[in-house]
């Protein structure tokens, strides 16, 4: 070195410290969103939005089979929009990013600001998303279980559904060198996440393990809890019911054994239709106009009574003559119900006390008799008594059932030919469903379905996880996307 020669200098570079990294590059990412038109992915997230909540509209939190179908439908949405926001951002900028990192760029400052860029669009993306179905008719719950309002539960859980897809993504992004790539890995990646869900599909219980690295897995089973799933009816079971009316059904059966069944008080259906009432309450009134218009009446009529009795003896002559049980037996178009019982019903009603104490002087005809008591008004004070002619099925059943001669022909044979539609009549088309609907749901009840704030938190954390594990796989790998920089 001369003695003029001046000492060289060494120029000190400055970097950025990590957390001023960040907002460089988050600035950068809102940018890119602007004037690289990447608002155009949540257009799409409408579009997509709204085409699947016209298809679930009409059934998802109505029945069973809708709101698990509705919530992987929300599911899938969630999923791909999370899919599409980042395949692509590390792949296409890669060059850039392998220049930045010689250069002091931080890694971890590069996926932080894309976290908080990522979850910013997801965000955006929730929100669309719900307003879009609930504008094409998606009827939501009010009330939430974590929150006071479904709304603000629901959309917690399609932002993290999204965003740990958009984590996933982000990682598989990192993974290929060009667009290209990734583009043809995210196809595999969606049918992984939608097939090994672990709800619509029934696996080999060798693959169930897998549901446990899906994405999809926690956050159906966050949807569907939210959705109260397990208390929809199960639809599927009411239209075949009805699908079946037409259906003709028949066999071979004894007097036996459908006694047996008419009179199984165990069996709560047949108990109810028991219950049921026939015939109804008469008034004496009802009962002398309806006599009157019968030729036998005329007959009896002209029967001879004695003199000086009262009403109650003609009654009970009636009641007791072998020569009136025509008379007797004769009905009034109800089952059971005879002008004797009524007769008989009169003469021990305490109302009737008076009637039947009314004597009868030098009468020699029942039409004599009657006439009288027309000509007194003693009829008119009573002709709103009301009898009552009520009884119930099981009561005409038992009633039959216990009959010799119902009982003699118990090993008889009948060959019964009917529809589906006509005992569904008989025992009530909607209790069928609704107990048949009832069964089918406890039959489906899937615990991982319970309503509960503690399973849907669960699923949130579950969730979670998977953004900080993807995001963090992310990170390493990108850590060795510059392989020379010793």
């Amino acid at each position: 070195m001369t003695e003029n020669a001046k000492p060289t200098r060494r120029m000190a570079i400055h970097y950025r410290g990590r957390s001023a990294q960040i907002g460089i590059y988050f600035g950068k990412m809102l940018r890119m969103f602007v004037y690289q038109s990447d608002w155009k992915v949540l257009p799409m997230a409408a579009l997509i939005a709204g085409l699947v909540g016209m298809v679930i509209r009409r059934r998802f939190f109505i029945n069973m089979e809708g709101t698990l179908m509705g919530s992987f439908a929300m599911v899938c949405v969630c999923i791909w929009n999370g899919c599409f926001n980042s395949i692509q951002v590390i792949c296409r900028e890669r060059d850039v990013i392998k220049r930045e990192h010689r250069s002091g760029m931080h890694i971890s400052s590069y996926i932080v600001s894309h976290m908080l860029y990522q979850a910013l669009l997801c965000l955006a993306q929730t929100a669309v998303t719900f307003y879009v179905t609930l504008q094409v008719g998606v009827k939501y719950p009010l009330e939430g279980m974590v929150t006071p309002l479904f709304m603000l539960d629901f959309c917690i859980s399609m932002f993290l559904i999204t965003y740990a897809s958009d984590m996933m993504s982000l990682w598989v992004s990192t993974l290929a060198r060009t667009t290209t790539t990734a583009m043809t890995i995210m196809p595999f990646v969606l049918i992984f996440q939608l097939v090994f869900s672990g709800g619509m599909l029934s696996l080999p219980a060798w693959t169930e393990p897998l549901t446990h690295f899906t994405i999809s897995n926690p956050g159906l089973k966050v949807i569907a809890t939210q959705a109260d799933t397990n208390s929809r009816p199960y639809a599927t079971i009411s239209n075949m019911v009805s699908k079946m009316r037409d259906s003709e059904v028949g066999g071979t059966v004894t007097v036996g054994q459908v006694m047996d069944l008419l009179t199984d008080t165990d069996n709560e259906t047949i108990a109810e239709l028991r219950a049921r009432e026939l015939g109804k309450v008469f008034t004496l009134g009802e009962i002398r106009d309806a006599l009157e218009k019968t030729a036998a009446f005329d007959a009896f009529k002209q029967e001879r009574v004695l003199d000086n009795v009262t009403v109650g003896s003609v009654i009970k002559i009636v009641l007791e003559s072998e020569n009136l049980q025509d008379i007797r037996d004769y009905d009034f178009g109800l089952p059971g119900v005879t002008l004797g019982k009524l007769l008989k019903d009169i003469s021990t009603s305490p109302k009737a006390k008076t009637l039947m104490d009314t004597q009868i002087a030098q009468l020699t005809t029942v039409g004599d008799v009657l006439d009288a008591i027309d000509k007194s008004g003693i009829l008119d004070q009573y002709t709103d008594v009301p009898i009552d002619a009520r009884f119930t099925i099981g009561e005409a059943v038992d009633l039959l059932a216990n009959s010799p001669d119902m009982q003699a022909r118990r090993d008889q044979e009948i060959t019964v030919k009917t529809t589906v539609g006509k005992l569904l009549d008989i025992v009530g088309e909607d209790k069928v469903k609704t107990f048949l609907e009832d069964k089918a749901a406890e039959a489906s009840y899937t615990k991982d379905y319970e309503y509960t704030a503690d399973n849907i938190l669960d699923y949130w954390g579950r969730l979670f996880l998977f953004v900080l594990a993807f995001a963090a796989l992310a990170m390493i790998t990108l850590e060795f996307i510059d392989k020379d920089k010793h």
